[in-house]
């Protein structure tokens, strides 16, 4: 079974909209508002290569604009702190010329008929979503425009749209939306092909600082979030999970958990077994109870005995030392250029180092957790969920219920990075309500997160880079092993996938001779998922810091060195060399977001500008580079590191040079930087999950540690690039280069390479 990550996924050669009038009805039973007004519905649909529709669904979008000029707009994305439930409707609302202030966004449901593709995931919301929503607030302001120009008689070209009203430049006259609703029902609506996009020069908001909507409700503490769903008459229930993936009950004894007052019932959770699946929750013993306290006190009570399968032997350790002894062997060869072994015969230099980093959790503040209410065959959910259609289509499917019987309510999410995108946390509570009677929420503790996540796989890597007798990186092989995404749905799979490997593997960019790419087997041992920019994070880290290595080798600066290998400015394919597959370019088509060397140089230049590199540093303190392109983003880091007496690391800066195309909305852009510098610092100083006899033998923020504020960069300057190109994602990109840009920056202040994560100067 072939498993596609959400960044790998086809989307659509062409993504377009319809707009169309919404029925009363219709938006009252979408968003649950009684309203009037102009009722318009967006409908993003797919073009085959000749721009022939393939697939339509009902509305994605709803919008709305009332008689008292507010205008509602529903978001089909979840929200996790990337303000996406802010971009996608400010694209619409800046088109549209709409008053922000009198915008108000309602979260969908999850629901595919009603929203097409709601997964929030892999970073390409804005990306996906950019042109359609532009054309809809087009086609709305076009309609709102004809309806004034009808009633003022005067031509639709001398009109336009001003923070919610329609003007009149010759006359000076002004109607509000609000005014013109009524008349804008009585006309036909626009087509796309009527419209014409504003100029960039036009847009208020898009391209500017806009604070997220939900800013308030969160600082004040009134925004929801899972863990804060409830209903009357909730029960909490916690669960006692086997502590080997794959492990199943053999036998418990819950008396004196049932002793413990407030408890209301003990189930046993079957469990998907092996494989452990994506979508599927871990055998285990259940206590619900009347409150939290209760059932965490009786769920320690519980005595299990657990069949720990045959995952009860593994030691990621073990694995790890005959992962690296693997590497001196020749792998499956995944991608080729050149004559490696030529290379190495005929070269001056040879540098050759295996890279390791651990698995990692996602440790997202607010650890999984969902509400369920079972009852007359059908399932309502509440959850801070990713991926509220997959998570409703593995409810429907648990309980035997037609997918139409489960509503599935999204609230706000405590950080996401991937891990809720897996629905396995909602099974729970369904599979809980359904067996109990009582509407029940699943709360995770932060040893259930730490120890029973979807994990981040560890990673072995060996590269070996060759210098000629005239100085020039000659060859470059890399050998990767890691356990597979996909072997959490299929046991057979022991190798990384083609979209694994995009990752920063097999579009290594730079204009060298001879290149080989090499895969090795590797067994998961426990759930394996997507974390925020996924295999970008040891494969950057290998290869960058590798880079970094070469420039020293050949006497050269980093940044002058990247430079001169990305050579002339051109637009990078990678098929030809790939082996049995092509490049999967994050879903996207390639000549619509080419690889572009020329877009990496200038972010390059500008991050050196930008820090003052080169420039004179005390004893101890260092500048670091590093660049990487993902998720369609050209992204270079520059990390400056002070290193004292103890050996103690600070970062005192981070620079960032962006080139996201058109930046959306710069806030969120910025604090996706500033958000990913600080995850990155964590996962390259403190972070690493370790397996012992098949346990994850970490529990809690002691083990499984974050950086403190001590620890954090102290101040993180993002530069982004001007630029006219598509959008592309940012949630993910920052993480890459900061990891490396650290290890090089340690390196220049200390003497001390880094080849294993987390980074140990006192080891």
């Amino acid at each position: 079974m072939k498993i596609l990550a959400p960044f790998q996924k086809k989307k659509t050669a062409t993504v377009a909209s319809e707009i169309f009038g919404v029925s009363r009805r219709d938006f009252i039973k979408a968003s649950g508002l009684l309203t009037g007004g102009l009722l318009l519905g967006v409908s993003f649909f797919s073009c085959d290569d000749k721009g022939k529709k393939v697939a339509t669904v009902a509305p994605n979008v709803y919008l709305s604009i009332g008689s008292d000029g507010k205008v509602t707009i529903i978001a089909h994305r979840s929200e996790m702190g990337q303000g996406i439930r802010t971009s996608l409707p400010l694209i619409v609302a800046d088109e549209l010329g709409a008053d922000w202030s009198k915008v108000e966004i309602l979260q969908a449901e999850g629901d595919e008929k009603k929203y097409g593709n709601q997964n929030t995931d892999g970073s390409f919301s804005v990306r996906m979503f950019y042109k359609p929503m532009r054309e809809a607030g087009a086609i709305a302001r076009l309609l709102l425009i004809r309806a004034a120009a009808k009633e003022w008689q005067v031509g639709v070209e001398e009109c336009d749209t001003q923070k919610g009203q329609v003007v009149h430049s010759p006359s000076g006259k002004k109607k509000s939306f609000g005014e013109l609703v009524e008349i804008a029902q009585s006309l036909p609506l626009p087509k796309v092909s009527e419209v014409r996009l504003k100029d960039k020069k036009q847009l208020t908001m898009v391209g500017k600082e806009t604070p997220i909507i939900d800013l308030h409700n969160i600082v004040t503490g009134k925004a929801v979030f899972g863990i804060d769903a409830e209903v009357e008459g909730m029960k909490i229930a916690v669960i006692k999970r086997c502590p080997v993936v794959g492990g199943t009950v053999k036998s418990f004894d819950d008396s004196k958990a049932r002793n413990v007052p407030g408890v209301l019932k003990v189930v046993v959770i079957k469990g998907a077994g092996l494989p452990a699946t994506l979508k599927k929750p871990l055998s285990g013993v259940a206590v619900i109870a009347e409150n939290t306290w209760a059932a965490i006190k009786a769920r320690d009570l519980l005595e299990v005995e657990w069949d720990l399968g045959p995952n009860a032997d593994y030691d990621s350790a073990r694995q790890i030392e005959e992962l690296r002894q693997e590497m001196a062997k020749e792998g499956t060869i995944r991608r080729q250029r050149g004559d490696f072994k030529a290379a190495k015969a005929g070269a001056k230099k040879v540098i050759d180092h295996t890279y390791v980093a651990p698995y990692l959790a996602h440790a997202t503040i607010e650890p999984p957790c969902a509400l369920a209410v079972v009852k007359n065959g059908s399932c309502e959910i509440w959850a801070c969920t990713q991926n509220p259609q997959g998570a409703r289509d593995a409810v429907a499917e648990e309980i035997g219920i037609p997918v139409e019987k489960v509503k599935m309510n999204v609230t706000l999410l405590g950080g996401g990075f991937g891990r809720k995108s897996k629905p396995d946390f909602i099974l729970e509570a369904t599979i809980l309500a359904k067996e109990s009677g009582y509407p029940v929420k699943v709360q995770w503790t932060r040893e259930d997160d730490i120890r029973h996540d979807y994990y981040h796989a560890l990673s072995v890597q060996r590269i070996v880079a060759t210098i000629d007798s005239q100085n020039k990186l000659s060859g470059w092989s890399h050998h990767i092993a890691n356990p597979s995404i996909s072997a959490t749905d299929d046991m057979k799979v022991v190798q990384p996938s083609d979209g694994e490997l995009m990752l920063g593997a097999s579009d290594f960019p730079y204009d060298v001779p001879a290149i080989s790419l090499e895969t090795h087997d590797a067994k998961a041992h426990l759930r394996i998922g997507w974390l925020r920019s996924v295999r970008n994070i040891p494969q950057v880290f290998a290869i960058a810091t590798m880079m970094d290595e070469v420039a020293e080798a050949r006497g050269m600066d980093p940044i002058a060195n990247a430079l001169e290998l990305l050579g002339e400015d051109r637009h990078i394919t990678f098929d030809q060399e790939l082996v049995k597959t092509t490049y999967p370019n994050y879903g996207e088509n390639i000549a619509d977001y080419p690889w572009d060397t020329g877009r990496m140089k200038r972010v390059i230049e500008r991050v050196a500008k930008e820090s003052g590199w080169g420039r004179s540093l005390p004893k101890g303190s260092a500048l670091g580079f590093a660049a990487h392109k993902s998720f369609l983003t050209y992204v270079a880091c520059v990390v400056e590191v002070q290193v004292d007496a103890n050996q103690n690391i600070s970062i005192p800066n981070v620079y960032y040079a962006v080139d996201c195309g058109l930046p959306v909305n710069v806030d969120r852009i910025k604090s996706q930087f500033e958000g990913g510098a600080q995850f990155s610092a964590s996962l390259a100083l403190k972070s690493t999950i370790s397996v012992m006899q098949g346990q994850v033998e970490q529990s809690n923020f002691d083990g499984y540690q974050i950086v403190r504020m001590p620890e954090s960069p102290k101040e993180i300057h993002v530069y982004i690039m001007e630029s006219d190109a598509k959008p592309t994602g940012v949630g993910e990109p920052p993480v890459p280069p900061f990891t490396p840009a650290l290890c090089n920056a340690i390196y220049a202040a200390t003497g001390k390479r880094i080849h294993t994560l987390p980074i140990d100067l006192k080891a």
